[in-house]
């Protein structure tokens, strides 16, 4: 079992940062296809696993979080490391490609010497070459979060994303947001799709039985092995029940032990979890279910250029938006792993070379919306990002058009972690509105709340997030608030970790019994009346011209 040698060959390349002037062209020379896929195989397995691709056919900039808290036993583990922290735990030099790939450290000059990540072009020569080199050792798997959350993906209800994958030909898949198709889309898509879609944690409460397949079994490298997928547990709760009326989710650890030992039986000597459980909910579950000897998580957008051992079980964490492929090659013996060797490819797009075939598909699919979506809207003047636990400036930029455009007092933004970065002084372009907006219930409502409302949501969903049990932290990053100021101790219990909350408009702090007028979007009640919020957030934009937005400082975080 080897260490972060193989990723940190490419950090080992750029270990210098890049002196002001140089150019992009000179970066990417030191950053080569080879150089990114060099591996020294081991064993008669290889996994490749992608994840959280969110519709993104094309490479883009994607800045990784600054602030990713960890509460009770993850509290200062990965992969709660960022920044700085994360480069001295990993051993990265600062300023080298893969310090970029996976920090929000000096994100925008980086940005601009080492260019955009992801595309699905590139991840396709990743998985050919893989495939060329290791034969029928090669099993792809795709961790969900593929079908939604662009503009082509919307239109054509993930049509788009399904074609373009039966060309990268993974071998299983589970889900999240797939599921906002509704159900019978899913469904249709599903048994059409040319491969396994699992999810051994659903339920058809009509029937009282699996919606989905839980297990699918291969051979590779004369290894039989079980890939059991674990859809998102906390769909219906995250994500409108009524778009899946019919099904029931959930972690499922006895359902999850009953299909490992029916998998052993059946002979696998190896059994992998394709889980969108979350990082931390993996980390849990590694320890108190047995028998898994890979976990390739994802739905939390983690990027670790290492595995996590749990016991005996390795965790994997491929990052999203295309912006890696992992690989993890195994010699597997006597229904056990023997050794392992690991590497966290980062896919830079201007050294990896694009794969023609998905090329053409990804030009098919574009070309008749390209010029709408190259419409530019306005202008950056600072750092435009959405990842991380709280309000990214792309959040600001939404909550300050819901107040604006909606006439409101206080706007809620759900925690997405998906969507485009942009750069100061970069276009905003229609296609950068839609990467952050694109869903199937984008309705931006107006509405009064009481103050004691407006702090139990913010509390609701701080304890979604912030539960010291991963088993219900059941949401994405903390709700961005617009028009409001708080303090938040993310250490104290349901309802005690929101205070100091203010209304920015007047200073004065929000009244209980008053009720104050808001706007907000992806509700998940049937029926919400309103706009699409793409529409109100370009609407916004286009007056404003140069989009510079307001200080992000809303939130203090106390404590901890």
């Amino acid at each position: 079992m080897l260490s972060r040698r193989d990723f940190l060959q490419v950090a080992a390349a750029t270990t210098a940062l890049i002196p002001a002037g140089w150019s992009q062209a000179f970066a990417q020379q030191r950053l080569t296809q080879s150089e990114l896929l060099a591996f020294s195989p081991v064993g008669n397995v290889t996994l490749l696993h992608i994840a959280d691709i969110h519709g993104q056919l094309v490479p883009l900039l994607f800045r990784e979080p600054s602030i990713n808290l960890g509460v009770g036993e993850s509290k200062g583990l990965v992969p709660h490391l960022t920044g700085r922290t994360l480069l001295d735990h990993y051993k990265i030099a600062p300023g080298s490609a893969a310090a970029y790939a996976l920090t929000s450290e000096d994100f925008t000059s980086l940005a601009k010497s080492y260019g955009k990540l992801g595309g699905l072009d590139r991840i396709a020569t990743i998985v050919k070459t893989v495939r060329a080199e290791r034969g029928d050792r090669v099993l792809l798997l795709d961790g969900g979060d593929t079908w939604t959350n662009s503009y082509t993906a919307m239109l054509t209800k993930g049509q788009d994303m399904i074609d373009c994958m039966a060309l990268l030909k993974p071998d299983a898949m589970t889900g999240h947001w797939e599921f906002t198709l509704g159900a019978e889309r899913v469904k249709e898509i599903v048994d059409k799709l040319g491969f396994k879609f699992l999810a051994q944690n659903i339920r058809d409460t009509e029937w009282n039985e699996p919606a989905f397949e839980a297990t699918a079994m291969f051979e590779r490298g004369g290894v039989k092995i079980a890939v059991i997928g674990q859809a998102f547990p906390y769909t219906p709760i995250a994500n409108p029940r009524w778009m899946m009326p019919n099904w029931s989710f959930g972690i499922r650890e006895d359902e999850l032990r009953a299909n490992i030992e029916k998998a052993r039986r059946g002979g696998a000597g190896l059994v992998v979890l394709l889980s969108h459980n979350g990082f931390d909910v993996d980390r849990k579950l590694a320890a108190r279910v047995s028998g898994i000897d890979v976990i390739l998580t994802s739905h939390t957008h983690d990027a670790l250029p290492e595995a996590v051992k749990v016991g005996k079980t390795l965790l994997i964490a491929s990052g999203c938006h295309g912006k890696f492929v992992s690989r993890l090659d195994l010699d597997v013996r006597d229904g056990a792993i023997k050794g392992y060797r690991y590497k966290l490819i980062p896919v830079f797009s201007d050294a990896i070379a694009p794969d023609a075939e998905m090329a053409k598909q990804i030009g098919k699919i574009r070309e008749p919306h390209e010029k709408m979506l190259r419409e530019p809207l306005g202008t950056a003047d600072t750092l435009l990002y959405r990842r991380g636990n709280f309000n990214g400036t792309l959040d600001d930029v939404i909550g300050d058009a819901l107040l604006s455009e909606r006439d409101a007092e206080i706007s809620l933004s759900p925690g997405f972690r998906w969507g485009t970065s942009i750069l100061p002084g970069q276009t905003i372009t229609r296609e950068d509105i839609y990467n952050a907006t694109a869903i199937s219930y984008p309705a931006v409502y107006r509405m009064t709340m009481t103050g004691a409302r407006i702090k139990e949501i913010l509390e609701d969903v701080a304890d979604n997030l912030f539960n010291p049990d991963p088993y219900y932290q059941q949401g994405g990053d903390m709700v961005r608030a617009g028009g409001i100021s708080y303090s938040i101790d993310v250490g104290q219990k349901i309802g005690t970790r929101i205070s100091d909350l203010t209304l920015l408009r007047t200073g004065k702090p929000l009244e209980s019994a008053r009720d104050y007028t808001v706007a907000g979007w992806a509700s998940v009640n049937e029926g919400t009346q309103g706009p699409p919020v793409w529409d109100v957030v370009m609407s916004h934009i286009a007056k404003k011209k140069v989009v510079s937005p307001k200080d992000g400082g809303r939130v203090r975080v106390v404590g901890g």
